[in-house]
């Protein structure tokens, strides 16, 4: 299977599948090493896909009956957090319907040129999966509405009077959007996808089996008790998870024996200062500014970013997801408030509720 990337790295390039050495021992991290990493741990199939349970079993269905029909699936939308695996279930997708998947985001679909040549190449039946597709320009997403509805393109050639109109029919493909704002898609753009899902957070018990998958496919050591706890630190979040599993077993290989058990991930995982509740300096930062400087909020989220110096975006998307759903903090109509659960975690005295307390 080929994959073609337009990410903003590498534009309009092949990536190629490399048989990478399972050695964990690494002398320096590179970027192809990320990356190779990436592919690696990437599960192929429903199977080696941990979590999501309602949603795979809805497009093992939707996939079964697209092969009985001989037709290629309806358009899929995916939206979530980052983070849980969008990308790698539309590439589950491609390898259980045999067709290739071209990947591309709609930052990089900067010219009317840019979607057009991508929908020109696609074959019958092929997946194109367009990354954070809230983002797409007014142009390219024009473009595509004849391209999902009717498959065909409308080109215009020429100059002034001799303008002609050109319709050029595509191959019938698939298309797989994703993206962490559903709210910002257009509705035209929105309506034309035949299958919506969210991708929800993972429980500790499902991001322990990934922990698990990944630790055997590098090689690592690593016990129930010591999955376990990387992840419930991991926000709920495989890719978080991923990441703290290399962390922890850089940790494990120079100050013991390799093998990472609860005592080594929660010693290491200390020392990164991530506490028992996934959270960070930035998140920490951020809730302790509501609270010591805003009296708990609400307070607006540009003040906040202004405040930590970091991007509203960072915030907004990484930051933010979690927080909510674990309820440390709220959104309201005059911004942002921090929950009484956050005054607890933080171990901060909420005045507030203390003053309506000492009311009664």
């Amino acid at each position: 299977m080929s994959i073609i990337s337009d990410d903003n790295d590498f534009k309009n390039t092949t990536i190629k599948h490399v048989k990478t050495d399972k050695n964990p021992v690494i002398s320096a991290e590179s970027g192809d090493f990320d990356k190779s990493f990436e592919n690696t741990i990437r599960p192929k199939s429903f199977d080696t896909y941990i979590g999501q349970t309602s949603l795979k079993e809805t497009l093992k269905i939707t996939i079964e009956a697209a092969k009985k029909r001989n037709a290629p699936l309806d358009h899929l939308l995916f939206y979530g957090p980052p983070g849980l695996g969008k990308t790698t279930l539309a590439g589950v997708i491609a390898e259980q319907m045999g067709v290739n998947i071209k990947i591309t985001s709609a930052p990089a679909l900067e010219r009317p040129r840019d979607i057009i040549g991508i929908l020109m190449s696609l074959k019958g039946g092929e997946i194109l999966f367009i990354d954070e597709i809230h983002r797409l320009n007014k142009i390219a997403e024009e473009i595509l509405y004849p391209a999902m509805e009717d498959f065909y393109l409308d080109i215009t050639t020429g100059k002034s009077q001799t303008v002609k109109t050109l319709r050029i029919e595509l191959p019938k493909f698939t298309l797989i959007g994703a993206t962490t704002k559903a709210g910002e898609l257009s509705g035209p753009l929105r309506d034309r996808f035949g299958i919506i899902h969210r991708l929800e957070f993972y429980t500790p018990e499902e991001l322990s089996q990934v922990i698990k998958r990944t630790a055997g496919i590098l090689n690592i050591e690593i016990t129930d008790e010591g999955a376990y706890a990387i992840a419930k630190r991991s926000r709920g979040t495989p890719r978080i998870a991923n990441r703290l599993v290399k962390r922890v077993a850089d940790y494990a290989l120079v100050k013991h024996d390799g093998k990472i058990t609860q005592e080594i991930a929660d010693k290491s995982l200390d020392i990164l200062k991530i506490d028992n509740f996934g959270l960070d300096n930035t998140d920490r930062n951020l809730l302790k500014l509501i609270i010591e400087k805003y009296d708990g909020g609400p307070v607006g989220i540009e003040t906040i970013a202004a405040a930590i110096g970091e991007d509203v975006r960072t915030i907004e998307d990484v930051c933010e997801p979690f927080l909510l759903q674990a309820g440390l903090i709220q959104r309201t109509p005059r911004g942002r408030k921090v929950s009484p659960q956050a005054y607890r975690h933080l171990g901060l005295k909420n005045h507030e509720l203390s003053e309506q307390q000492s009311l009664f």
